[in-house]
């Protein structure tokens, strides 16, 4: 097959989470585990990081693969989904897989497609981990699909685990409730492997305790050890002054992601990498800063809080739940602007109620919707707007 023949094949061929829902997932790792022993088991010859989280944890991996690959290290980057190109799932130091090892890789695998009938991301996951352990990297930054527990990523034992923040997002798979979802989330903790959890939540804070007490994994909150005491934007840059605890000095870094939300994400990095210099990985902090100030470069990374045009103001956003899209509003009200246009496209499966009533009164609304069967319906979105003032 070509390029373009494998990326249909498995676009049409396995079940796809952002075409058709939950209906993609298998509730269990048994595909995953068939696939890998196959492969001899790949993901045993790198070492990595494994994270999950509702929201940032596109971002964090972004920002973790942009310190380690300054640091010298051969980086893998393992994020989904995909905005535009199927191989910005698969990136080795901010380049994407490369088309020939995508049909190579579809080639092989194919008779096992035919016999067990993986979901699409149980070979996107597969065929990460095959490509990880070919260009021989030094550390994968391994970002968790959906949940954690059962994801196809937790075959991995990782150097450390991370926990951004736990949220209500995909209720239907995950539980309806904070403890429910902090529990799939929870399930990356790993026997004696490090945890940090970025926000902490009363509702979870508890359960992520008795967890990691469970498997003797020790557990920072990010959160608690440091703050963000000042922040202002400029040239660009979100510029954010950090304190940590029982530390008298302030370290200033300059962010090329520059959505305030941001700060949030920032904290979870910095106690990771913190974490992982005590692992033995040599990180130096001016690095940290170096990195941090050129994360869209190095990795790639698009969608958050994005300016494409500026005069006119143009921002793209990935938000796509309740927790994210009020920390886009925050965003836009603290935002200059006269007036405000936004083109909005849901899919079903989200809380559209909640969402929508988070969004600004005053605004010129757009109701579009992709091309896939999850999406919901403009006209549709548009009447379930219209109840909202």
């Amino acid at each position: 097959m070509t390029y373009q023949e494998t990326i249909d094949y498995l676009f049409t061929r396995l079940p796809m989470f952002s075409r058709i829902g939950a209906d993609a997932i298998k509730k269990d790792l048994t595909n995953i585990k068939i696939l890998c022993e196959q492969l001899g088991n790949p993901f045993s010859k790198f070492k990595s990081v494994h994270v999950a989280g509702t929201n940032g944890k596109g971002s964090v991996s972004h920002m973790l693969a942009a310190i380690f690959q300054t640091s010298g290290y051969k980086t893998g980057l393992y994020t989904s989904p995909h905005l535009k190109d199927f191989r910005e799932r698969i990136k080795v130091d901010g380049k994407m897989v490369c088309k020939e090892f995508v049909v190579d890789f579809v080639e092989k695998i194919k008779p096992f497609i035919e016999e067990i009938s993986p979901s699409f991301f149980e070979i996107t996951v597969a065929m990460a981990f095959e490509y990880f352990a070919l260009e021989k990297i030094d550390i994968a930054i391994i970002e968790v699909g959906l949940g954690g527990r059962l994801d196809s990523t937790n075959i991995i034992t990782p150097e450390l685990s991370v926990i951004t923040n736990i949220g209500l997002d995909h209720t239907n798979v995950l539980g309806e409730t904070l403890e429910k979802i902090a529990f799939e989330k929870g399930g990356i903790i790993k026997q004696n492997i490090p945890v940090v959890i970025g926000e902490v939540l009363p509702q979870t804070k508890d359960l992520f305790e008795e967890m990691a007490i469970e498997k003797k994994a020790p557990i920072f909150f990010a959160s608690e050890i440091r703050q963000v005491t000042e922040w202002k934007w400029g040239k660009n840059e979100l510029i954010t002054e950090v304190a940590t605890t029982h530390k008298t000095d302030r370290q200033l870094y300059h962010l090329d992601l520059t959505g305030l939300y941001q700060t949030k994400n920032l904290l979870t990095v910095l106690e990771t990498v913190s974490q992982l210099q005590h692992k033995g990985w040599t990180i130096e902090d001016s690095i940290i800063k170096k990195s941090l100030q050129h994360v869209k470069k190095l990795t790639g990374l698009h969608g958050r809080w994005e300016i494409i045009h500026n005069y006119p103001l143009i921002v793209m956003d990935v938000a796509h739940n309740e927790d994210g899209v009020k920390e886009l509003v925050k965003q836009i009200e603290i935002t200059d602007h006269t007036n405000l246009h936004v083109v909005l496209g849901i899919v079903k499966d989200k809380e559209v109620d909640s969402i929508l009533k988070l969004f600004p009164d005053s605004a010129e609304y757009y109701f579009t919707h992709a091309h896939i069967p999850r999406a919901l319906d403009s006209e549709t979105l548009k009447q379930k707007a219209s109840r909202f003032p």
